[in-house]
């Protein structure tokens, strides 16, 4: 974006704006929201840089999509549909966004959508890409990254979202308590995924995207104040982002580089953060529940308390990691608990752990899986094995950036085996 106001401003306008038109003017209109949403910023973008930026920009935009929207429904001779807007629908003459809320129920507008997304009637893969694509602002080449599938997948999976969404009366854009109940679990995934974006993107340019961390902690702390979706997961999920969120300064150099773990400065971690994620994973820590964010922010914290990396509590990690295959089974715990086996009792352990397993395809043929085997082979001394899934780990990397690290990373691996 050329505006001074930057591309995070612009992200999370398109979001918030598509949210508030669609709780307007219903949901079976979401698809030309959505170009009525982006002509408005690519209309702001064109002009700002030529005249002066509005005082209230984020009402411009508004106005703009609401006449785009408008405009487009009258063009299109859809008179019925212009019924349902009537009177309220026009834009405030004080040109200030209106304030839309749930009664009782969700305050934000933005974190009300990603309930409305995750309808029950919506195919569960189909939630989270719609979610990621209307109101994370993913393009479709993160969202298959992030999910593990094609692009042509995506392009589905939105298809039958929208699909269903444009069945659904207009009331049932209302989340009651009990939707807010069962939808909350993917919601939490969603923002999990959203975190996990900003936190080691695919973006091809971007290597850490603080902009999209720091919402996916606002809008978890927005489930954790309000008390249906106050519950231990939540605790854990804000967690985990606050461990993470705390070292991100030091994860990149002054040239944008990603900085390895055991390279960091950790003079750098913010620890006012770490202090207030290990008292969210106190929290997280009443009643009997246990879930992957548990796990994860268990994992999070032992890197965090630790004096250094060689001082990492590994024993700690490694039942962490478990605990998480047990909770939310995936290969992909396995493979990280084999690099945690292999710092505490060394590369062959680690690789025993993998030995005899047959990955999907999903991960067989992604860099993790790849960079995973280079580094623990080359440390074993199978140099020529390593060899071959380093160059895999290295064609596959979504990124420049991580294709660095992990350059940077198995060259180690190659000193420390010699």
């Amino acid at each position: 974006m050329t505006t001074s106001l930057g591309e995070h401003f612009f992200r999370h306008e398109f979001g918030r704006l598509v949210a508030t038109l669609s709780r307007r003017v219903g949901l079976r209109h979401l698809e030309a929201v959505e170009d009525a949403v982006q002509e408005a910023l690519l209309a702001a973008v064109d002009s700002w840089p030529k005249t002066v930026v509005p005082d209230n920009p984020s009402a411009w935009l508004y106005r703009v999509a609401h006449n785009r929207f408008v405009g487009e429904l009258r063009r299109q001779a859809r008179r019925g549909a212009l019924d349902e807007l009537h009177a309220a629908a026009e834009p405030r003459a004080d040109e200030s966004a209106p304030e839309l809320r749930l009664a009782g129920d969700v305050r934000d507008d933005l974190l009300r959508m990603l309930f409305v997304c995750c309808d029950e009637a919506i195919p569960i893969e189909s939630q989270l890409a719609l979610a990621l694509k209307t109101l994370c602002g993913f393009d479709v080449r993160e969202i298959a990254a992030r999910l593990f599938t094609t692009e042509a997948n995506v392009y589905k999976r939105l298809g039958r979202a929208r699909s269903c969404l444009r069945e659904l009366p207009l009331r049932e854009a209302d989340v009651t308590t009990d939707r807010l109940t069962t939808r909350l679990p993917v919601v939490q995934g969603v923002l999990y995924l959203l975190f996990t974006e900003g936190y080691l993107s695919v973006h091809a340019e971007t290597a850490i995207r603080r902009e999209l961390c720091d919402e996916a902690r606002r809008l978890a702390t927005l489930l954790a104040e309000h008390p249906v979706s106050a519950t231990p997961e939540t605790f854990a999920l804000l967690a985990l982002m606050h461990l993470h969120t705390a070292r991100m300064a030091a994860r990149q150099d002054v040239a944008g580089g990603l900085v390895l773990l055991e390279d960091q400065d950790r003079s750098r971690w913010d620890r006012t953060l770490i202090h207030e994620g290990l008292h969210w994973l106190a929290r997280s820590a009443a009643g009997a529940t246990f879930s992957r964010f548990h796990a994860e922010a268990g994992i999070a914290a032992e890197h965090c308390v630790a004096p250094s990396f060689a001082e990492t509590r590994w024993d700690r990690v490694i039942e962490c990691y478990a605990l998480l295959e047990r909770v939310a089974p995936s290969p992909l715990h396995l493979l990280n608990r084999a690099v945690a086996t292999a710092e505490l009792h060394g590369p062959a352990q680690g690789l025993a752990l993998l030995e005899g397993i047959d990955p999907p395809t999903w991960l067989s043929g992604s860099y993790m899986w790849s960079a995973v085997l280079a580094d623990l082979h080359r440390r074993a001394g199978n140099d020529a094995v390593a060899e071959s899934y380093r160059r895999t780990a290295l064609e596959t990397a979504p990124s420049a950036s991580i294709r660095e690290v992990l350059a940077r990373r198995l060259a180690r691996a190659s000193a420390r085996s010699r």
